[in-house]
């Protein structure tokens, strides 16, 4: 079973028209924590145990709101993460009629996320949704108000006695804005690199490069899982590697299924999720 994106559109209509029938099936604040060890051959034994935590597609509007969004980063502080990523869409297109106020949504978001606490910083990519809406005030939105650097086919690299481990951020495939050749054009080839890009069917370009672990979302796990089934619609880009960890050749993936929703204003078997994935050296 496959639904087009229109005929899923007209059943979140069909669900917000039932009332009481789409506020039980969708329970934002049931949000499941993944606990994934990931372990690599060519992490620095310094990096060994770091902690990352992923967010992914927020969508901050009516059904992710500001105290929702709390509850989520309340948990991911819990976890005590080294650092955080965010793969992509913090805000939703067609929110409002006006896409730049669709966008503006990013600072109320901005305001809760600058509470996340992670001592080697937040990160981020954008998503889809991001750019089109406004993708310069959703940057400017998260860099100002919460501090979090938004990689745009750039890499970072991270230190710890001496040992660097390289973080590197691909633009938006969607809006045809990846470029993963730039993104990593800084990054020594023997050093341990990983990758955050909001879709993840994209990791069958990514595995041509000298790239570890990859994180990404867009999915939303297909939101709506039947049983015997699975999703019932899944978008462009998020077809091959839906939700969970793969193993593509050298590259490992994971697929966050996201916080927020779109569309449908549900989840049913299909649950929120925040991933916390603890680095290990492989031997």
């Amino acid at each position: 079973m496959s639904l087009s994106r229109r005929e899923f559109l007209g059943l979140g209509a069909v669900v917000l028209a039932s009332g009481p029938l789409g506020t039980s099936l969708y329970e934002p604040h049931e949000v499941v924590v993944s606990q994934v060890d990931i372990a690599l051959n060519r992490l620095p034994s310094e990096f060994d145990g770091l902690r990352v935590a992923q967010l992914s597609d927020i969508h901050f509007n009516s059904f992710v709101t500001a105290s929702h969004l709390e509850k989520v980063i309340e948990l991911s502080n819990s976890h005590k993460p080294d650092l955080v990523m965010i793969t992509g869409d913090f805000v939703t297109t067609g929110h409002t009629r006006d896409r730049k106020a669709s966008a503006e949504l990013a600072w109320p978001c901005a305001q809760v996320l600058r509470k996340i606490a992670a001592p080697l910083g937040c990160f981020a990519v954008l998503g889809n949704h991001d750019y089109q809406t406004n993708a310069n005030v959703v940057v400017e939105a998260l860099s100002t108000g919460a501090h979090i650097h938004v990689l745009r086919n750039q890499a970072i690299a991270l230190e710890r006695a001496g040992a660097r481990l390289w973080l590197a951020g691909i633009d938006n495939v969607t809006v045809f804005r990846a470029k993963p050749d730039l993104a990593l054009r800084d990054v020594p080839k023997q050093e341990c690199t990983i990758v955050a890009v909001h879709e993840p069917d994209i990791a069958d370009e990514v595995r041509k490069f000298p790239v570890d672990f990859q994180m990404s979302g867009h999915s939303h796990g297909g939101q709506v899982r039947l049983p015997g089934i699975g999703a019932i619609y899944l978008p462009p880009w998020a077809r091959k590697y839906p939700m969970g960890h793969y193993q593509i050749g050298d590259l490992q993936l994971y697929t966050n299924r996201g916080v927020g929703v779109i569309g449908v204003p549900m989840r049913f078997l299909c649950p929120p999720e925040l991933s916390v994935f603890t680095l290990r050296k492989q031997t």
